[in-house]
């Protein structure tokens, strides 16, 4: 009686913010300045420069500085280099293309040649141009490897002396220039091997920060997959007591769904609220939805002046479920030793009013006592009995059960054990209802709140007649039955007190068969308990625990 298809149980660590779920993510730091954000921020100095240099000579400024020597050649240059660099401005931004080693070494040597010409066309390092000449190579040492920077400066620094001595062979310069050109060739190295030294650095940082960020980010996606997938619900609330963040088990335990937003109830706020004024308290049960208990660790976190309270909840049933273990360990050991002493002489005393009643010179009145003496001799074996099988229950095994389809099978089989007409309407949604319970033990439970229903509403109006409804909770996600009969009902004082061992308003009853139910519910994460429906009918409900939750 199980489904092979589970429901869509799917974890989730949510945020909410301002009744909106939102996914729990930390922006982690990334390396600053990769090799393309320092090409675009060169390509922007490119063109600003080529604009200076042009402007410079159109607007007559610098006169006697910038164009001296050829000034035609000078304009031409200035005015290539500003087209060839916005064009490839233009070609870098849309396409986001990463350059290789070999584009980043043409693009340097252009614009050391655009400066070799500027240099020439000004009649010599005296215009200030040859300074410009620093900025590529310290580019270069950025985004080239060691050598190649290196062979970068040399070549720049060979062109300049180059350049002035045949500048002193034509007579365009002096032997100062030549001084002037080797002290900028020394700058040139000494700025490179500076910039190498300090690049080395920073790639290595960078690559630390790199492989930081990444496992940072690992950490922080393993962290959110526990938590999504924990069975203990983790609620953060902020300083009025509104839901921050919440996992799936979370909201399952408190009945709340991303739809309808996430308030928490007026019982459950006033419940947390007098557990925080306990003085030296942490720890306390809050209500949960239905008639469910939850157990909560309280824990203030603090952040800069801000306040939140972090909240680790668990279902109470399963701390139950635990004490209940051992609760029927210590009934096994008790019921063992009971067993010899009081089933041999009960035996004993039933088989003696068994002899007494063939006695043919036993008065009639007598004859009702032996019947008295059978009778409850029965009553005190279906005890011993009761007992026996609670103590001997195995654990549970819980499986994923479509509540329409095993309902379904178990009225059939129910109807056809039992001993006369009945009539129990079934109850069922459109879509299937799922949820984790023992088949075996869900099916003790059903026969005895049946059973229970169908006598109860045969004294009070005649008829064997029950009903069975399966609901799904959707703030809650999970399931609920119900035994609905047309029986007078508890009372309230004696509400809670039905479940105990041994309590009966019946003079037939032994009193355990409700005692075990609740049992049997516990075990399997389920709740038991008694209301009044709608219509005021009487009725025993199950709520069972999350198909997601793990047992």
């Amino acid at each position: 009686m199980s489904s092979e298809a589970p429901p869509n149980t799917t974890a989730q660590w949510v945020g909410t913010r301002a009744n909106s779920a939102t996914e729990l993510s930390v922006e982690l730091p990334r390396p600053q300045l990769r090799q393309q954000d320092l090409l675009k921020i060169y390509a922007w100095y490119r063109v600003t420069i080529g604009l200076i240099l042009l402007g410079l000579f159109a607007s007559g400024i610098s006169k006697g500085s910038v164009g001296t020597l050829y000034p035609t050649l000078y304009l031409d240059t200035a005015i290539t280099y500003v087209i060839l660099n916005i064009a490839w401005l233009l070609f870098l931004y849309p396409s986001g293309f990463l350059t290789t080693p070999l584009r980043i070494g043409s693009i340097l040597c252009c614009d050391i040649l655009a400066f070799l010409l500027l240099i020439q066309a000004s009649g010599g390092l005296h215009s200030g141009v040859g300074y410009l000449l620093l900025t590529t190579c310290a580019v270069g040492s950025l985004l080239l490897d060691r050598r190649m920077s290196a062979f970068l400066a040399a070549i720049t620094s060979i062109a300049i002396i180059g350049q002035q001595l045949f500048g002193v062979l034509t007579g365009s310069a002096d032997t100062q220039d030549i001084v002037s050109a080797g002290s900028l060739g020394i700058l040139l190295f000494t700025c490179v091997t500076a910039l190498q030294y300090l690049s080395s650095h920073i790639r290595l940082a960078n690559q630390k920060a790199e492989q930081e960020r990444r496992q940072a980010a690992h950490l922080q996606r393993l962290t959110q997959q526990i938590v999504a997938h924990m069975d203990t619900g983790v609620l953060v609330l902020d300083e009025s007591d509104t839901p921050e963040l919440a996992n799936r088990a979370a909201q399952q335990l408190l009945g709340i769904h991303p739809s309808t937003g996430y308030t928490l109830r007026t019982d459950f706020h006033q419940a947390l609220t007098h557990l925080r004024s306990q003085a030296g308290s942490s720890s306390g049960l809050l209500p949960g939805p239905g008639r469910s208990e939850l157990r909560a660790h309280l824990s203030n976190l603090s952040d800069a002046g801000r306040t939140s309270t972090l909240v680790f909840l668990e279902d109470n049933r399963k701390l139950t479920q635990h004490a209940q273990q051992l609760k029927l360990a210590s009934l096994g050991r008790l019921t063992g030793s009971i067993a010899h002493e009081i089933r041999n002489p009960l035996g004993a005393i039933s088989h003696a009013a068994e002899l007494l009643a063939e006695s043919k010179s036993l008065r009639d009145e007598d004859r009702q006592l032996t019947e008295i003496i059978g009778r409850h001799s029965q009553r005190v074996n279906q005890i011993v009995e009761n007992v026996m099988q609670l103590s001997r229950r195995q654990p549970a095994e819980p499986q994923l059960l479509d509540l329409r389809n095993w309902s379904s099978l178990f009225l059939e089989d129910y109807r056809a054990g039992a001993a006369k007409e009945i009539e129990i309407t079934l109850t069922l949604p459109a879509q299937p209802v799922y949820a984790r319970f023992d088949p075996n033990q869900m099916a003790q439970v059903l026969t005895n709140l049946c059973n229970n229903a169908v006598r109860h509403s045969q004294l009070a109006t005649g008829k064997a007649e029950a009903e069975i409804a399966v609901h799904y909770i959707e703030q809650r996600t999970c399931a609920r039955l119900e035994v609905l009969d047309r029986g007078k009902g508890i009372s309230d004082e004696n509400g809670e007190q039905i479940f105990e061992p041994f309590f009966t308003t019946e003079s037939s009853g032994a009193g355990l068969g409700l005692y075990i139910a609740r049992e049997l519910c516990e075990a399997n994460r389920a709740n038991l308990y008694y209301c009044r429906s709608q219509d005021r009918r009487s009725c025993f409900r199950v709520e069972f625990a999350s198909p997601g939750q793990i047992f």
